[in-house]
């Protein structure tokens, strides 16, 4: 079984349901806290890198990497486009907690 050092945006307070973000070796592995499943979405440091990207310059990542959807009732699902079905789910105010994370830098480095 992989031990994963989940790491989570200095935005979200102490003992908040949020998302997450780890690493392994060639992979980068997103989750939500609060998730019952525990979904964990693996994807390339590359495709995270244009999440990254994407987020910083408020923007749709690019659709053949990571698909971010928000419905109108404020729930966001994030997934591989290759992999619909292996998706992290949060809703809003959770998502603009790890995106205000994103926008200070405070995931750079699983991207590299």
């Amino acid at each position: 079984m992989v031990e994963y050092t989940w790491q989570k945006s200095s935005f979200c307070g102490e003992g908040d349901s949020c998302v997450h973000i780890a690493a392994t070796p060639g992979a980068v592995h997103l989750t939500e806290s609060s998730d019952p499943a525990r979904s964990i979405l693996t994807v390339t440091p590359t495709a995270f890198g244009g999440l990254l990207t994407a987020l910083k310059a408020d923007s749709r990542p690019p659709a053949t990497e990571v698909t971010v959807a928000v419905s109108e009732r404020g729930t966001v699902r994030v997934h591989a486009t290759g992999a619909p079905e292996a998706a992290v789910t949060t809703d809003r105010h959770r998502w603009d907690t790890f995106v205000r994370g994103v926008r200070a830098d405070e995931f750079d480095h699983f991207a590299s």
